[in-house]
């Protein structure tokens, strides 16, 4: 099983990630933003398809050795196509997190928003990108990350198709 967690900078995807790891046996996690990371000299808006096509790669790897995969990304409908396409061959499922704009512009846990990551945010919000036309969305604003994977969990469970 592939499961993708979308939705804002701050949204909670590492986090809820983590928790779901935790919950799922033989899980890894690829954290698309740790891909950047090895072309952080290049631009953003040029990096993602690039990102996106390692991370299927990474995920593809993973789920090829029997392992379930999570994929944590803020997801725009086209990258959302993509990724589906990719790992059409696996069971897909994607939960995008979407706290409250106010609550995921705030500092929560131990992270310290900067300025361009509050814009960032309400991009993202603007953009559709917390409440996207595909999969699931979870309000976790009043969950904890255990409580979030577990009802993300419970979705997926709850669905009899991937997603749409």
């Amino acid at each position: 099983m592939i499961i993708l967690i979308s939705g804002s900078i701050n949204a909670g995807k590492t986090t809820v990630s983590k928790a779901l790891c935790r919950l799922l046996p033989r899980t890894a996690h690829v954290e698309v933003d740790d891909l950047r990371e090895f072309i952080g000299w290049m631009g953003l808006e040029e990096s993602i398809p690039l990102n996106l096509k390692n991370a299927a790669a990474v995920a593809r790897n993973f789920a090829e050795a029997g392992l379930n995969v999570i994929v944590s990304y803020p997801l725009r409908p086209l990258d959302y196509e993509y990724m589906a396409n990719e790992l059409e061959a696996y069971s897909v499922h994607c939960v995008t997190l979407s706290p409250p704009l106010e609550v995921a512009q705030r500092n929560r846990g131990t992270r310290e928003l900067t300025s361009g990551e509050i814009d960032r945010i309400a991009f993202h919000y603007d953009t559709g990108i917390a409440n996207p036309p595909f999969g699931i969305t979870i309000d976790n604003s009043g969950q904890t990350p255990d409580e979030t994977a577990r009802a993300v969990l419970a979705k997926i469970d709850g669905t009899t198709t991937p997603c749409e």
